[in-house]
């Protein structure tokens, strides 16, 4: 062999023998450069443990405290007039604040900075009331609603035209059964912006009707005949008095007005009964009740 070829073979022998030595030096660095990164983090590890420690015992300590304490808020509560949609809509909301100040308790002890914890907190809260606008409206109007008591379960209101009786309230919606028996669900924040009527906050009502006689026929009469009427209906109040008046004088017929007194669950009976007794009554002492009539006069040209 020539000397050119032998010193060619032997700088292929250490060529190969490079080549082979480099991956496994490599693999080793990566090997010691994860080994120090999990000894690093091993050593962090247990430097913050004692504090990791008192971090999750105070939150599970924080946690119980945090009911213990709702407990004792909704026994309270529940001495009070508050209703209950809303008194178990309050203890969740103290139940909620004091879960966040716990979290942010432990979050301290793990040297979490509280500028950061009150960042991640208010970006969430605004992201939430961004997303969440009709639903926190009718929040706030159940809220509104349940504390300062428009009115309660079991009232019968009218709100944009519709009458009903409150059958629940929950925290966004109140539902409402109408006297055909429908079931109307009205988010707070709408109820809460509405005119309403309730019609059962007092213990009673006044029922109002309007009757109309001829003008040949005896006004005296007639209204003698309505207080007989108002006098023998044991579901009408006597305090306050019942009034019978004359209101106007319309085209074909004078208008006579009737107020009557009576408990908020007769309002109906007493309405019904006394339409039918007055016309029951005219009819029978000839006191007419006029009706649209029309008069035809045909000439002769003859």
């Amino acid at each position: 062999m020539s000397p050119l070829a032998i010193r060619l073979y032997d700088s292929a022998d250490v060529t190969a023998e490079a080549a082979t030595e480099a991956p496994i030096e490599t693999i080793q660095e990566g090997v010691d450069k994860a080994t120090s990164i999990f000894t690093q983090l091993g050593d962090k590890f247990m430097a913050a443990l004692p504090s990791l420690i008192i971090a999750v015992v105070m939150l599970v300590a924080g946690i119980i405290a945090a009911r213990f304490i709702a407990f004792l808020i909704s026994k309270a509560l529940k001495r009070s007039n508050i209703d209950n949609a809303a008194r178990s809509f309050l203890v969740s909301l103290i139940r909620i604040i004091l879960y966040i100040i716990v979290i942010m308790m432990a979050l301290t002890l793990i040297n979490v900075p509280m500028s950061s914890i009150i960042t991640i907190f208010g970006a969430a809260g605004l992201a939430v009331s961004l997303a969440l606008q009709n639903c926190l409206s009718n929040l706030c109007g159940g809220f509104i609603i349940l504390f300062s008591k428009p009115f309660v379960s079991g009232d019968t209101i009218e709100f944009d035209g519709s009458v009903g009786t409150v059958k629940s309230i929950s925290i966004l919606y109140t539902k409402v059964i109408t006297p055909d028996n429908k079931t109307i669900l009205v988010p707070n924040g709408k109820i809460s912006d509405a005119k309403i009527i309730n019609y059962t906050e007092s213990p009673t009502r006044r029922v109002d009707m309007s009757f109309e006689i001829s003008y040949d026929s005896d006004f005296n009469k007639a209204r003698a005949l309505i207080l007989d009427i108002i006098s023998n209906d044991e579901l009408i109040l006597k305090d306050p008095e019942a009034l019978v008046r004359m209101s106007c004088h319309k085209e074909s017929s004078v208008a006579i007005d009737v107020f009557v007194w009576t408990n908020n669950d007769n309002y109906r009976t007493v309405l019904y009964n006394m339409n039918e007794a007055v016309k029951a009554s005219f009819d029978k002492n000839g006191i007419e009740i006029p009706y649209n009539k029309l008069d035809v006069h045909i000439r002769s040209n003859g």
